[in-house]
């Protein structure tokens, strides 16, 4: 089907969960009904709820269209699909729910982003899905919230900065205030449980790999007092090295040889010291079946913190950047990181693939954020309030 056959610009899948309520919203605020676009979900008496809310923030969203899908209906979701330019889902956690979702959208030459931080799920995603996705000319966008759209596109601005012509070296440091909900409480245990397989994902990023000329590779995590942050670094297990190194493995602007490291920033030995022993217990305890399950029973998906909490929240992420004489001191930050600003950057990604698709650059498969959007999407972050700065540059 050609886009113009298309009803829609873009689906909201997962629109009844806590994370796709706040994409609605935030399209109901900025978008309207200047696109068109839709609420999916495979209940439709809450989908209805949803645009009763929505249509609340923006009276013309009351005219907003439902469809119903769920992951268990592979018909329901190559209807879905092939009814919308984009889609934009929100159906965690991905490792369980995803993988169905992701192929409908590549058999309906439909573009795809998630806001999955499940390093298992993104492989799986490339080994099903790159190679139909590149012949259909189809842009599939894992990672489009927290994790990883502040490091991936982090980095990318930071490289901007740097001569491309000499080995760059990057370092990202996070801090952030924030709560979580059920969806991401669930995705961070089963992440825990398959620790092992990132721990020797690791060591091969640490490895490098060389394309042609060019050689790619992460650090070596290590806990250390950074003396010009005035703070622990401490090693963060999360997906975004793994983003930041495909991306950097993509485009040539990252040097002839690039190296990345991730950490937590953190402040007090007291907190650096229970951040580490609590996240040693959780790895441990999701390694069995009982006490995995027990842990996971704490949250369900669907649930999040209030709104007050929300906008108590913010994050930083600095970089700091070498590439032989020359350095630079860089940062992203905004407000809530996990859902706020997720659903934000999440849209974003989503209308930027949709609106800006003519004059992006002609890649396709399974991209991160920064080799599918890279510029325009940094663009549209900052005209939302996410903000891009140099603070320092020798």
């Amino acid at each position: 089907m050609s886009d113009s056959a298309r009803p829609y610009v873009l689906v909201v899948f997962g629109a009844t969960g806590f994370t796709g309520r706040l994409v609605a919203e935030y399209l109901a605020r900025t978008v309207g009904v200047r696109v068109p676009w839709a609420l999916a979900g495979r209940n439709r008496q809450k989908l209805a709820e949803v645009r009763a809310e929505i249509a609340k923030v923006n009276p013309e969203c009351a005219s907003v269209d439902l469809l119903e899908a769920s992951v268990d209906d592979p018909a329901s979701l190559a209807r879905m699909t092939a009814a919308t330019r984009v889609l934009i889902t929100t159906v965690g956690p991905y490792a369980k729910y995803g993988l169905g979702v992701a192929e409908a959208c590549v058999e309906s030459a439909t573009d795809y982003v998630d806001i999955t931080g499940e390093p298992d799920f993104v492989n799986e995603v490339i080994a099903r899905c790159d190679a139909k996705a590149r012949e259909k000319g189809v842009r599939v966008v894992n990672t489009c919230g927290f994790d990883s759209i502040p490091h991936d596109l982090g980095v990318l601005y930071t490289v901007h900065k740097l001569p491309h012509d000499r080995p760059i070296t990057v370092e990202g440091f996070v801090r952030s205030r924030g709560t979580f909900s059920g969806g991401t409480w669930q995705s961070a245990i089963h992440a825990f449980a398959h620790m092992r397989e990132s721990v020797k994902r690791e060591r091969t990023q640490m490895k490098g790999t060389t394309e042609g000329s060019r050689r790619v590779r992460g650090m070596r995590p290590r806990l250390r007092y950074d003396r010009e942050l005035h703070a622990w670094a401490c090693p963060l297990p999360t997906i975004d090295p793994q983003v930041v190194l495909r991306s950097a493995r993509a485009l040539d602007e990252y040097g002839p040889d690039f190296r990345y490291g991730h950490h937590a920033e953190i402040h007090s030995t007291a907190v650096m010291a229970g951040g580490v022993v609590g996240v040693g217990a959780l790895v441990a305890l999701s390694q069995v079946g009982v006490t995995r399950r027990w842990l996971e029973s704490f949250k369900s998906s669907g649930e999040g913190p209030s709104e007050l909490e929300r906008a108590r929240a913010w994050f930083t992420v600095k970089f700091r950047g070498q590439a032989g004489d020359k350095s630079v001191l860089t940062q992203v930050r905004g407000g809530d990181p996990g859902y706020t600003e997720t659903a934000k950057m999440l849209a974003e990604s989503a209308l930027c693939l949709a609106e800006e698709r003519a004059t992006l650059p002609a890649r396709y498969g399974v991209l991160t954020p920064a080799v599918a959007m890279g510029d325009a999407l940094i663009d549209r972050l900052q005209a939302a309030g996410i903000v891009f700065e140099v603070l320092e540059a020798t």
